[in-house]
């Protein structure tokens, strides 16, 4: 009797033993098996290619109150699909973009806090861009920098101008020598050579590595503040000193001199396609209307607003600069290209009337 209780105790504890071992057995089985999971899922992770920010685009506008042109933009702003873009815009001091003042949600206070009170024909202008470019630079997926006026609009749609422009390394920069005026300032010699000294739009399209030059520099930009002002004109008289002897001025337009002569002076041109990407107007020499002669480029309006119009500006393709003997012939992924991608000055009616007979191309899939 004590031999079967002994041989049942043996066999009970020979099943523990088993089971125990079975146990063991599974439980390294199941740590082999997840290690072997675990390695796979982070060799796969591996191999499969992390999201990355493809690089942005950052629109600067330069604006004196509102942006009457928001809904045209609104519209192209829609045809990006990737975050591809971010918007700044320099308005006079304390204005903001809310519901009030804006009708697009991609302005909505988007301006920058620490805008200055800008005045035409001074330095303050390239003060502006300079601010704008600041506050750009802070993100550092914003790899190209765009300048545009509140009166420009854009030509084609947004998947088309991202492409253009972030086709090339170099930036857009309207740039030649100033041989004609006397915009020159000799005062200015010792640290602007005469040979550096160069003219063209304010209208840039500029790489991080140029914007980041503009805002650092610390020795054109005061030379400018002191020796680049514009002339004074009877226009002009009512809020500044009659002048004893104007022959003696020099017309000196900051913002059309600035950033060409900065980037000659840094030895830069080799790294910038010379010519803008902004249309502009300045043959006024046939206008028969006097409100449209001036210092100033042509506004189109409300009846010059025809799709011929604009398509009269995507044929241009080729610039010709006089003082250089230079015709610049328009270029993409090096291919002839159309010039321009953006175009100006339109009024508020003339633009709207473009966005809705559906000129401008701006909605997605259209050039």
């Amino acid at each position: 009797m004590k031999r079967k209780a002994s041989f049942k105790q043996s066999q009970h504890k020979w099943k523990i033993k088993l089971f125990a071992a079975l146990l063991l057995v599974f439980s390294f089985s199941t740590l082999v098996l997840l290690e072997t999971q675990y390695s796979r899922i982070k060799a796969l992770a591996s191999l499969s290619p992390t999201f990355v920010q493809k690089p942005k685009i950052a629109f600067l506008f330069i604006a004196r109150n509102r942006l009457p042109l928001d809904l045209v933009w609104d519209a192209f702003f829609q045809g990006d699909k990737e975050n591809t873009f971010s918007i700044f815009v320099h308005s006079r001091p304390g204005f903001l973009f809310n519901k009030a003042t804006t009708r697009s949600v991609y302005f909505l206070n988007r301006q920058v806090n620490d805008s200055i009170q800008v005045d035409w024909g001074e330095a303050s202008m390239i003060l502006a861009e300079r601010i704008l470019l600041q506050n750009a630079l802070v993100d550092p997926s914003n790899e190209r920098f765009v300048f545009l006026s509140d009166s420009c609009i854009p030509l084609y749609n947004f998947s088309y101008t991202y492409d253009y422009i972030m086709s090339t390394s170099t930036s857009f920069v309207d740039s030649f020598a100033d041989t004609k005026e006397g915009r020159y300032n000799p005062t200015m010699h010792p640290v602007i050579p005469v040979q550096n000294w160069r003219k063209g739009s304010q209208w840039v399209v500029l790489t991080r590595k140029h914007a980041e030059v503009i805002v650092k520099d610390d020795a054109v930009f005061p030379m400018f503040q002191w020796h680049c002002k514009r002339k004074s004109l009877p226009e002009f008289w009512r809020d500044h000193p009659i002048p004893t002897d104007t022959s003696k001025e020099h017309n000196c337009i900051p913002d059309e001199h600035y950033v060409q002569t900065l980037l000659a002076q840094e030895g830069l041109e080799e790294e910038i396609t010379r010519r803008s990407l902004t249309h502009t107007s300045w043959d006024l020499s046939s206008s028969k209307d006097r409100e449209r002669r001036g210092w100033h480029p042509v506004t189109y309006k409300l009846a010059d607003a025809i799709p011929k119009l604009i398509r009269s500006i995507k044929d241009i393709d080729n610039i010709y600069y006089e003082t250089e003997y230079r015709r610049e012939w328009c270029t993409s992924k090096g291919k002839p290209s159309t010039c321009f991608l953006f175009a100006r000055k339109f009024s508020r009616p003339a633009a709207l009337r473009l966005l809705n007979m559906s000129a401008l191309g701006v909605s997605n899939g259209a050039n």
